[in-house]
């Protein structure tokens, strides 16, 4: 077979023909699975052992947004599944609004210090939280409302903690929080950074934020401190 220069080959019509001709597709085999083969075993989600800390140099610490007085964007819409597995929506001026409003993020749900740590730790401490006059609490996350559904029941969470999709990441963004994991090889991408805020009528009183993946002082306890 003759073969192309360059110019020649960049002269050719573009057409169907003359690529299928020069980078012809070769038909993969088709896998059948075997007759012992079952996919009805029980999916159990355990979350994965994930070092949220970056291979790369260290980042410079980023500043939020807010900070302690700040009033919450207020139109800032989350979702979330209710008790009948409907999808609702709020706002956080319904979660906040004449309430005591426990805050708390964390960059993605069935991530281990998030399922181990930070959430099972609101969850434990809610009654005592809740005798200190907070109204609710609440966890959000930078992942859909059918992952936060599944995260919730996979712990056995009931409604010591309403868990929020924050799915499109726009109230993260609005308070400065996005936390850029995009070189995991997990492909997290933009997530929230790692935080506890304590907000009363829209306004925040206590902020505790972490830099990267850490948790050491945006926990249940660092509230109960102040409350």
């Amino acid at each position: 077979m003759a073969s192309f220069t360059m110019s020649k080959l960049l002269s050719l019509p573009a057409t169907s023909a003359t690529a299928a001709a020069l980078f012809p597709t070769k038909t993969l085999p088709s896998i059948k699975p075997s007759p012992s083969t079952s996919f009805c075993c029980p999916l159990r989600i355990k979350p994965a052992t994930l070092r949220l800390h970056s291979t790369k140099s260290a980042p410079t610490p980023i500043a939020a947004t807010i900070t302690v007085g700040t009033k919450l964007p207020s139109d800032k819409t989350l979702s979330y599944f209710d008790s009948a597995g409907e999808v609702q929506t709020t706002t956080i001026c319904d979660l906040t609004k004449s309430k005591k409003t426990i805050l708390f993020a964390v960059p993605g749900a069935f991530t281990p210090t998030c399922s181990q740590q930070h959430l099972p730790g609101f969850v434990g401490k809610s009654a005592e939280l809740k005798s200190k006059g907070v109204d609710l609490i609440a966890c959000v996350s930078v992942n859909d409302a059918f992952v936060m559904r599944a995260w919730k029941e996979n712990l056995g969470i009931n409604d010591e903690v309403l868990l929020l999709s924050d799915g499109n990441g726009e109230f993260t963004r609005a308070i400065g929080a996005e936390l850029d994991l995009s070189d995991k090889p997990v492909g997290l991408g933009i997530r929230s950074r790692r935080y506890s805020m304590l907000v009363e009528d829209g306004v925040v009183k206590v902020l505790n934020t972490e830099e990267g993946g850490a948790f050491t002082s945006s926990g249940a306890e660092d509230l109960l401190k102040v409350l």
